[in-house]
């Protein structure tokens, strides 16, 4: 065997269909698009989501909900994994920055304190936003809660 005469395996290429190229071909006239309509026309292109006549079903599927554009999203973090973190790390400064170092939130996250768990070393912690429980645990043994 040598470089003349490598060749791919059998069946595993296949001459593309060539439409249109005359009526010895079995694919000429109409090129396999039927009589007029649509379909048959150059630079056709159906709607998405059209189902031929039927109701789509963006259409058929009532609208529902409500989404305020107002609203502002925040990822929740419990004080029990502040001080999880704080005893892995040994801080007692923690901010938006630390938990995206800790890979618990990505850089555009807005970060919210919530009270589950229990704190047990003072901590001085800067977020976006605060539960009154949170703030509470915190506060009780002279940390600090910081609203940035």
């Amino acid at each position: 065997m040598d470089l003349s005469n490598l060749q791919p395996a059998k069946g595993s290429i296949k001459k593309r269909k060539r439409i249109g190229r005359g009526q010895g071909s079995g694919r000429g006239g109409t090129s396999t698009k039927g009589h007029k309509g649509h379909q048959s026309r150059s630079g056709y292109s159906r709607k998405t989501g059209y189902e031929g006549g039927q109701m789509p079903l963006q259409r058929r599927v009532p609208k529902f909900g409500f989404r305020n554009i107002s609203r502002k999203e925040y990822k929740a973090i419990n004080i029990s994994t502040l001080q999880a973190l704080a005893d892995a790390k040994k801080l007692t400064s923690v901010d938006v920055d630390t938990f995206i170092d800790a890979g618990l939130v990505a850089k555009k996250d807005m970060v919210k304190i919530l009270g589950n768990g229990t704190l047990t070393s003072r901590l001085d912690v800067k977020a976006h936003a605060f539960s009154k429980s949170a703030r509470d645990a915190i506060e009780k043994l002279q940390g600090t809660a910081t609203v940035i």
